[in-house]
């Protein structure tokens, strides 16, 4: 009588994902990280997808039917600033006590363990890598920071850190209660340094030196990963600049996202899940291997 052979364990797709994701890693000589809005999803912070997000998150701005696309302009700061930095000020004290979730960490080691080292290109103005440690001039922050101001006339080229202002918001009416920064050249209004909806006076200095500086370091760069995370197609910018590497630069893509997780090639790898666990589940492809 002959004794069955153990059935093989299933097949799992996310698993082979992982495995040829690490793969990759092994082979890359830096690591290139691509992050849009998911990225800070998974650290708790709130998904702005649709007016439905937005306005849970800040109700106040839903009973004045304010969507983002309205608030997050410089006409809301000019016509109603104790709303505008309501907003604006509610998110930098959100952003500040933040904890970035570990995901960020694992990036980090991974880009540490490569020649080239690691480069982030993001469209989050919230400043999680900083937080989580990633050095200032490995950043590229395409739509500015929130953690930077510039005077609201632009009077001046100058831009500046936010460290000093406190924001004390009423979050029942999503209002400003202490004073505004001001702009220490002429004493106007101060904003955000981010690019904002018709935004015509976004001084980008800050971010054109970034992008300068990530420039030098691609050309060093020959075997290139990209993890491209939380990057959807209805703001393209993230998924614009991964494009571009692959094309000017080669190296392979990895795509994590619950929702828009194709990629170019068999090549390249799509994970469908958000950014920590797929990050996490990389980690242990990369653990088995060792």
């Amino acid at each position: 009588m002959h004794t069955p052979l153990p059935s093989p364990p299933p097949f799992d797709p996310a698993a082979a994902a992982a495995e040829h994701a690490a793969a990759l890693l092994e082979q890359a000589d830096a690591l290139i990280v691509a992050a849009g809005a998911g990225m800070g999803v998974d650290s708790g912070l709130p998904d702005f997808r649709g007016s439905a997000g937005f306005w849970k998150v800040y109700p106040a701005l839903a009973q004045a039917r304010l969507d983002f696309a309205a608030i997050a302009s410089p006409a809301a700061f000019r016509a109603t600033p104790e709303l505008a930095w309501g907003f604006y000020g509610h998110r930098l004290s959100l952003y500040r006590r933040t904890v970035p979730h570990g995901g960020f960490t694992q990036l980090q080691r991974w880009g540490a363990g490569m020649h080239q080292g690691l480069g982030v290109f993001t469209s989050n103005v919230d400043g999680q890598f900083q937080i989580a440690g990633v050095p200032a001039d490995a950043m590229h922050e395409c739509h500015g920071s929130i953690h930077h101001l510039q005077c609201l006339a632009a009077c001046s080229d100058a831009i500046w850190p936010a460290d000093a202002f406190v924001p004390d918001v009423d979050e029942a009416t999503c209002r400003l209660r202490n004073a505004p920064p001001r702009c220490p050249h002429c004493g106007g209004l101060a904003r955000p340094n981010i690019l904002m909806f018709n935004d015509w006076d976004w001084l980008e200095a800050r971010t054109a030196a970034q992008h300068a500086h990530q420039q030098r370091w691609l050309q060093r760069v020959r075997r290139s990963v990209v993890i491209e995370l939380g990057a959807g197609t209805a703001i393209p910018s993230v998924r614009h600049f991964s494009h571009r590497i692959l094309h000017a630069h080669g190296g392979r893509l990895i795509r994590i996202n619950p929702r828009e997780c194709e990629v170019p090639t068999r090549s390249d790898v799509g994970l469908r899940m958000g950014a920590a666990q797929g990050l996490a589940l990389v980690e242990q492809a990369l653990n088995a291997a060792l």
